[in-house]
Parts: structure tokens; sequence; C-alpha cells
């Protein structure tokens, strides 16, 4: 069964993305990135970057690892968010980071769920 840990960015997490729930939506309609995923693949979590640059993203996976090996939940595969991918000015560092230590796929992106508007008038 594959177990997905989400990685997005701090600042949008907390302040733009209110609960990250385009993410969750994807992964539970089985759109964008997560559109090969079968029925049984779960979330495991949602993990912010740690703040600009990214600097504790590595110790940040190790902590979930650390925290999650008592109930033996380990990820399978990790999305890195489009507040990452896409908008910040530290996306490839983060994503290397995070690609030369996870030892597991590493995938950019997760949903496609970028208004064209804010305001759309009559």
């Amino acid at each position: 069964m594959e177990k997905i840990l989400i990685i997005g960015c701090k600042r949008a997490m907390n302040e733009v993305c209110i609960g990250c729930s385009r993410c969750l939506v994807a992964f539970n309609r089985r759109e964008g990135k997560f559109g090969d995923y079968p029925k049984d693949a779960q979330i495991l979590g949602l993990l912010s970057c740690g703040d600009c640059p990214g600097s504790t993203i590595v110790t940040r996976l190790a902590q979930v690892k650390l925290w999650n090996s008592p109930m033996q939940e380990v990820p399978t595969r990790v999305h890195i968010s489009p507040c990452i991918t896409d908008h910040c000015p530290h996306a490839d560092e983060i994503t290397a980071k995070i690609k030369n230590k996870a030892g597991i796929k590493v995938i950019s992106g997760t949903h496609e769920y970028i208004p064209e508007k804010i305001f759309a008038g009559p």
C-alpha cells in the first residue's frame, strides 16, 4: 500500500492554503499527480519545508521517520506541492535535498487547482 507524504511551503500552508485542502481534495479524487494511485493509498502526513530557505527539511524528514516508527508507518512516496514547485525561489534546492535524502520516489506536484481569477464578475 502506498503511504504518501506531502511537503509544502510553511508560509503558504499557514497563511494561504489553510488546511492544504486542495492537495487533499486532489488526493481524495485521485486527480492531478495522484491520478494513478489505487483506492487503498493513504496520506501519511502533511509536512512543511520548515520555512525559507528550507534548510531544515532533512531534519524534518528524519522526524517523520522517528515519530512514525513506533506505529510502523513509513512513507513510500513524497509529493512536493505546487506552493513549492511553482512559487518558491528555493524550490530546486529543497527538491534536491528531499531527493538526496528521502530514499523513496519523489514527485513534483499534487494538484492543478489554480484559479484563473480571484473575482469572476458577470
